[in-house]
């Protein structure tokens, strides 16, 4: 059984990865986009919190820095659930009972 994590300690994998990757290597964030062939905009996004880290941008830190991307994605999902169970009073569900 899995213990529940506190929402306040699920922290985005961008901000994560800008203060505890990015930053410490050096790497201006120019530079890492024409790396990773995308727009300084688009990590700028991921950086900031604007945008969920992808599958398909995970692999490319992966590559770069070797942080699985696998453990990137675990770190998006857990952000995004903890997001999600903040918010859990306000989903309201009806009743679904069984077929006949």
């Amino acid at each position: 059984m899995a213990l529940p994590m506190h929402p306040s300690l699920a922290v985005h994998p961008g901000d994560w990865l800008k203060s505890e990757v990015v930053d410490p290597h050096g790497v201006s964030i120019n530079r890492l986009a024409a790396s990773f062939r995308v727009t300084r905009q688009t990590l700028s996004n991921l950086f900031n919190g604007h945008t969920a880290l992808s599958a398909e941008m995970a692999i490319p830190f992966e590559k770069a820095f070797g942080i699985k991307a696998d453990t990137l994605m675990r770190m998006q999902m857990t952000f995004d659930m903890a997001k999600a169970r903040a918010r859990a009073g306000d989903i309201i569900v009806d009743e679904v009972l069984p077929a006949a």
